[in-house]
């Protein structure tokens, strides 16, 4: 079975851009950096991913776990990458690492996290039909109000996203502490579709459970949108 790797690569935000815009995916930052990278690299080669920009900066740098090698990704981009695609994600300047084949149970570590908490309906609730992806902070609302729960009990939106975080990480991990450092609303574009939720980064620690579940989560991502760019788990040392 082919390792884990983490990889970066630096780009530069005014050419993403004008690239983006040529390609008329200018109002979706997540959908242009998609196509980039499966254009160039292969498809769902580089995900999930998470572009890291600092406040007013003209360069970033998108990390993202592959399966693949350095000198594979690099050959898919210079036989298969067009060349104004390469121009905005130069192969020769993306750098790789590989992460452990194992992960100790009962091991603390620290986690940045950006994602969407959205759930599934499986029954039409409030004004959404079923199979809408809705707010998972709206989702409790709406159940606390069809129970008539008292208004001033309501769901905390920082809890709430706490609990569908630890959810999403079922048997692999335990949330020893999460805490929600940003939170926007975003419309984002799939295929022909505009779809609205909630932008959420976590920071948090958490101990390792089951060190098979927990390397399949860092592999796949956690959540839904992790084809473009939500759902990488990135990892630090604990306090």
């Amino acid at each position: 079975m082919s390792p884990l790797h983490l990889v970066s690569l630096p780009l530069e935000m005014r050419a993403l851009h004008r690239w983006a815009a040529l390609r008329s995916l200018a109002a979706d930052e997540g959908k242009a950096l998609h196509h980039l990278l499966g254009e160039s690299y292969g498809k769902g080669a580089l995900q999930p991913f998470r572009l890291m920009v600092a406040p007013n900066a003209t360069g970033a740098t998108l990390y993202a776990y592959t399966k693949s090698d350095r000198d594979s990704l690099v050959q898919i981009a210079r036989d298969c990458g067009l060349p104004d695609a390469l121009a905005v994600c130069d192969p020769a300047r993306l750098a790789i690492k590989t992460m452990p084949e194992t992960w100790s149970e009962g091991r603390r570590l620290a986690f940045d996290l950006r994602a969407r908490p959205v759930r599934r309906l499986i029954k039409p609730a409030g004004d959404f039909p079923k199979g809408a992806e809705v707010d998972a902070f709206l989702v409790e609302s709406l159940r606390r109000a069809s129970e008539d729960a008292p208004s001033d009990d309501g769901p905390e939106r920082e809890a709430t996203y706490a609990e569908w975080l630890a959810a999403r990480l079922g048997g692999a991990a335990r949330l020893d502490q999460v805490r929600m450092v940003r939170f926007e609303r975003r419309t984002v574009l799939r295929g022909h579709k505009s779809v609205e939720g909630p932008d959420v980064t976590f920071h948090g620690e958490l101990t390792i459970l089951d060190g098979g579940k927990f390397s399949d989560h860092l592999a796949s991502g956690v959540g839904r949108h992790c084809a473009y760019g939500y759902g990488m788990m990135l990892l630090r040392p604990a306090r």
